[in-house]
């Protein structure tokens, strides 16, 4: 049965958009980031298009979380509109996230995009939502808003795609789901073209880098709007079929990274319109790639130059600059400036890790890892995981997110600390069990490149496991459980529902020694019986011979118990 579009677009929309851009955005970021060779072959504009999404998308969050909605309400219909935020709200939250998050030339473009978007849906008042001539007015809009912010706007770009996505959204008609994805196809069609615009895409056999970012975002645009989502995979291939092209070659010749500015700078700038205006005049006179986005008093500036000094101090005569960044292409080195500092010597290594409770982050500190607490349901952003790397500061880092869900992120904070000058390596630890696991076997003697192989091992080697208390009634790999029903995940799934968190546990623990182990780990939360370590303990010692049981207390971790088996 064909499915009926959704004919508007209201502030769930926006939020479930965000979320499904991040998480495209995580799977192509490595691709984007090998494709980037325009204006600056640096590799990072998958990567800063995801920080972008992503404090955009907790912005909107954040809003949501305001308005105590929850996050698993029923569809559309069902709602009622006066639950939740706004579109405004939602939309004006997006745009101010992206804007105060934006990172890089393609993040920046890419934040104007939402606030035009934003500026159209906005003016609509208290309206609950928009119909398809709304979505297909803000899309253009967001076109024309972002090529009006860049100084010198260059065919064969972001810029192009979004205009072509505008210009196919006007031939649609009025149902939301149509303007969606006729918005998708036209960028699609649009970045199939740009190595033909722009020759140092075409000798590089690629397409543009930040177009197939937006690409990536609007396919994840369709599905909020209840039209048929693209196939998996059908954005578009990155690289083009060319005899000639050798990107690693070509990369290097195209002399846009080479024989350019040498710096680019970043910051955020509070300043009047009329600053502004003089501000773009001087540092489009100082470097290239200049894109000023924002308003009403809050500005993102992003320029390239050979005087880093001098673009800071304009934005200092415009206005209040903070948050500046300050990247030397040659190099890769960011610095952020702030206070002057004594300098310390870096550690050789260290170990950063992502903890829930108060109790495994003094575990975990105990053992000399950096560590980051995760607050139930507020897992970090990428920018709080680098910030944790620097203060590790050392010149290597292993890096365990300890959560399945963090994958991207923590991904994303490694290669922003990878161009800060860190070797990083990210072992992909799903649970805080296999953090401990790989933590016990870490040496900072050893080759940094053998720790990492011997730590990956053992986390890989460590099931885990954690007992919890359903929130609401939803199916599982297990059946449906109530509200109220103690859950048993192994590895991720729902592997036992029932009434009792001592009984659910010892059923957990038993099918997980079933295929063997040799060490049980068990992490109590604050909210777990006090009896049940011992319950589990006296039952591994009688019913596992040669297993050897370990316990710490979480604290507030969240899960009432995670067990792990290696």
């Amino acid at each position: 049965m064909a499915q009926v579009p959704q004919r508007f677009f209201d502030a769930l929309a926006v939020r479930t958009w965000c979320g499904l851009s991040l998480r495209a955005l995580g799977r192509a970021r490595e691709e984007i980031d090998a494709i980037n060779v325009y204006p600056v072959a640096d590799g990072d504009t998958g990567t800063n298009l995801y920080l972008t999404v992503e404090s955009a998308a907790a912005a909107v969050e954040a809003v949501f979380a305001a308005h105590e909605v929850d996050a698993g309400a029923g569809d559309a219909e069902d709602r009622d509109e006066e639950d939740g935020p706004s579109l405004a709200d939602a939309v004006g939250a997006m745009a101010h996230g992206a804007l105060i998050g934006a990172r890089g030339n393609s993040g920046t473009i890419l934040a104007q995009l939402l606030r035009g978007m934003a500026q159209v849906l906005s003016a609509r008042g208290d309206s609950p939502h928009t119909g398809g001539s709304g979505l297909r007015s803000a899309l253009r809009h967001a076109a024309e808003s972002a090529r009006n912010a860049v100084a010198r706007p260059v065919e064969g770009t972001v810029l192009t795609v979004a205009s072509a996505a505008a210009d196919a959204a006007d031939g649609a008609g009025d149902d939301c789901a149509e303007v969606a994805r006729a918005a998708y196809e036209g960028a699609r069609a649009a970045l199939a073209a740009t190595p033909g615009q722009l020759p140092v895409l075409e000798r590089a056999g690629v397409v543009d880098a930040g177009g197939h970012g937006l690409v990536t975002v609007l396919a994840a645009g369709v599905e909020p709007c209840r039209g048929r989502p693209p196939a998996p995979g059908a954005v578009l291939p990155a690289r083009v079929e060319h005899d000639d092209a050798d990107p690693a070659v070509e990369c290097a010749a195209a002399g846009d990274g080479e024989d350019g500015p040498a710096f680019e700078v970043i910051y955020l700038l509070e300043a009047d319109d009329a600053a502004v205006a003089r501000l773009r005049q001087r540092l489009d006179a100082l470097g290239d790639s200049l894109v000023v986005v924002g308003g009403d008093g809050l500005w993102n500036v992003h320029v390239h130059v050979d005087d880093a000094g001098a673009a800071v101090e304009a934005g200092v005569e415009a206005g209040r600059p903070y948050r500046i960044r300050i990247t030397h292409f040659g190099h890769g080195d960011v610095h952020t400036t702030g206070a002057e500092r004594p300098p310390r010597e870096r550690a050789q290594r260290a170990v950063v890790a992502v903890v829930p409770g108060e109790g495994l982050a003094e575990l975990y500190a105990g053992a000399g890892a950096t560590t980051l607490l995760a607050r139930p349901g507020e897992p970090p952003a990428s920018g709080e995981l680098v910030q944790a790397v620097r203060r590790a500061h050392a010149r290597e880092v292993v890096l365990l997110p300890n959560d399945a869900e963090l994958r991207h992120t923590a991904a994303a904070a490694a290669e922003q600390a990878r161009a800060e000058g860190v070797r990083v390596a990210l072992i992909p630890t799903r649970s805080a069990v296999q953090g401990i696991a790989a933590l016990a076997v870490h040496e900072a003697g050893r080759r940094f490149d053998e720790d990492v192989v011997a730590m990956t091992s053992a986390a890989g080697a460590t099931r885990h496991a954690e007992v919890t208390v359903a929130e609401r009634q939803s199916w599982t790999t297990a059946g449906i459980c109530q509200a109220g029903d103690v859950l048993g995940l192994i590895d991720g799934d729902v592997a036992v529902i029932g009434p009792d968190v001592s009984r659910v546990a010892a059923t957990v623990l038993d099918r997980m020694l079933s295929a063997g182990g040799e060490l049980v780990t068990l992490v109590l939360g604050d909210e777990a019986p006090q009896d049940v370590a011992d319950q589990l303990e006296a039952r591994v010692r009688e019913a596992y011979l040669a297993v050897d049981t370990v316990v710490y207390r979480g604290g507030r971790q969240g899960a009432l118990l995670l067990v792990g088996v290696e």
